[in-house]
């Protein structure tokens, strides 16, 4: 059996070269034949190998691989199989083959595998680098633009590259820049005409936002309430219009709210009209309140004005009317066959009804002035002689205590005017002057020519007008001294068709004085050169 066994492994061995070697086993371990022709010494000695006692022990197939250090430091393979005759073990098959090849084998795909899998790699990355860069790019410039138009730049635009999902999404992001440019362009107009609207406006405006806190004010507000941009920002309006004391926001917010704020001092009457309204969605949702300012100042002025003037025209009659019909009773009682009261009374009776007379003339006159109904009616007039010509009149009627000095120049001046008016104007101020004129005062004439304007000066020696009252004197039914101009026979519109004649003509009319030494009254009129030729 063992020469048959050597046979078959010998001639195994010359037809397979894939195994190193092949020993048959018995059931006791005693090697029965190798196929390695250099090793056949071994054949009838036990086999002290572990994997075949393990083998015939156990009854299983055995293998592992290790190192051959005898042989280069190879790897092998041995693996032990039992022999078994129905069930019955007798004896393995001791199979070792040299593996070293199939790891080399293994180690040669695993290196193609890993460069294939580099190069594979590297491919991927290059197309990654270049297919990323053709979808980031247009992102990249998308973003760009973004934070472009964040800045208020909308004049960039973002390149399309292709008619893909990313083009359609450039071409719509450049549309939407476009559509965001039109509307910021819109909404830049309409704030610079708000903008201008508020600046020009003579109306104060301030707005608020839901809280109470002003968030726009215009510089008419400003002025109006006397606050500067930088602390009226940001405050609550109840503390920029100083009601917090009277007034809630919440009492701002009801519609059509409306008050009045009296900011008048000593010197100066100062008094606005504030009109409230809500500022809401169209949910209802209440965004602030908006703040208008009038300043009526004037038309209170005008307002107190007319019911003054009401009033003093009322006196100004029932003063005469009273004492007239006072002395009528006295003369319809039997006064009238009295020979010496009789024509006292008439006499008082006249003067008080020519007194009333003269008043209605001079509000008619005021009247038709005011409707610019009084047409004037001017000539060429050297106002010198026509000076002079007044001043000599009321100096033969004057009291001899009454000094009349001339500052006047005998050059002619040559302007423009309605006589009449202005010869009513001479004779107003020149009787003023001669009734406030103490015994042993000086009335004095001036007459000064600019280029463009004469200077009309009359000054007297009177008693003065406080300072305070300096810009009332030509107020109509205003009276420095009202019992003594009433004795005087005064209606109190003198200087004020005065002023109203002088403004007509195109000239100014004033006072100067200094308290207990005396008024001066002064006016302009307009004046230019004429050649002697056209004169005459």
């Amino acid at each position: 059996m063992q020469t048959d066994i050597r046979e078959l492994l010998v001639d195994f061995a010359r037809n397979n070269s894939s195994l190193d070697e092949v020993r048959i086993v018995d059931d006791k371990g005693k090697i029965l034949g190798t196929s390695d022709m250099d090793n056949q010494g071994i054949v009838g000695q036990k086999s002290t190998t572990p994997l075949i006692k393990r083998s015939l022990s156990l009854n299983t197939s055995e293998d592992k691989i290790y190192m051959d250090d005898s042989d280069g430091n190879k790897r092998v393979w041995v693996n032990v199989l039992p022999i078994k005759n129905k069930d019955e073990v007798i004896g393995v098959i001791y199979l070792v083959a040299d593996i070293e090849s199939v790891y080399t084998q293994v180690n040669s795909i695993t290196s193609i595998f890993i460069t294939g899998t580099l190069i594979a790699m590297v491919i991927t990355a290059v197309l990654g680098i270049l297919l990323s860069r053709t979808i980031t790019k247009p992102l990249i410039d998308m973003k760009r633009q973004a934070y472009a138009m964040a800045r208020g730049n909308y004049s960039r635009k973002v390149k399309v590259y292709g008619l893909d999902e990313i083009g359609q999404l450039a071409e719509s992001f450049n549309s939407l820049t476009r559509k965001v440019q039109e509307a910021q362009a819109m909404t830049e107009g309409e704030r610079r005409k708000l903008s201008s609207v508020l600046s020009y406006m003579t109306d104060g405006v301030i707005a608020t936002d839901r809280r109470g806190k002003v968030i726009l004010i215009n510089s008419p507000a400003e002025k109006m309430l006397r606050v500067p941009h930088e602390s009226a920002n940001g405050e609550p309006i109840i503390d920029v219009l100083d009601i917090g004391d009277s007034y809630q926001f919440e009492d701002l917010m009801g519609q059509e709210a409306t008050i009045t704020l009296d900011r008048s001092t000593v010197e100066e009457r100062y008094i606005l009209r504030v009109n409230f309204s809500v500022i809401q969605r169209e949910t209802g949702f209440v965004n602030g309140v908006i703040a208008v300012l009038h300043d009526i100042t004037e038309q209170e002025k005008v307002d107190q004005e007319r019911r003054d003037f009401v009033s003093n025209v009322s006196h100004e009659l029932r003063t005469p009317l009273t004492s007239m019909h006072s002395y009528l009773e006295a003369l319809s009682d039997g006064a009238w066959q009295d020979p010496e009261l009789a024509p006292k009374f008439l006499e008082v009776t006249q003067n008080e009804t020519e007194r009333m007379i003269r008043l209605v003339n001079d509000l008619l006159k005021l009247s038709r002035m005011d409707g610019e109904r009084e047409q004037l009616d001017k000539s060429f007039v050297n106002f010198t002689d026509f000076f002079n010509h007044i001043i000599d009149r009321f100096e033969m009627m004057k009291k001899d205590s009454i000094k009349f000095k001339r500052f006047i120049s005998k050059e002619p001046v040559i302007i423009e005017l309605d006589e009449d008016k202005i010869m009513q104007v001479l004779d107003n101020i020149i009787s003023n002057a001669n009734k406030y004129s103490p015994d042993g005062g000086q009335i004095s004439f001036f007459l000064k020519k600019f280029a463009n304007h004469i200077e009309v000066a009359i000054s007297d020696e009177g008693l003065g007008i406080p300072k305070e009252d300096l810009n009332k004197v030509f107020d109509r039914f205003f009276r420095v001294d009202k019992a003594r101009s009433r004795e005087m026979g005064g209606t109190g519109l003198g200087l004020a068709i005065a002023k109203e004649v002088i403004r007509a003509h195109g000239g100014d009319i004033w006072a100067e004085s200094n308290r207990g030494k005396g008024t001066t009254v002064k006016f302009t009129l307009p004046y230019s050169d004429l050649p002697e030729d056209d004169w005459e």
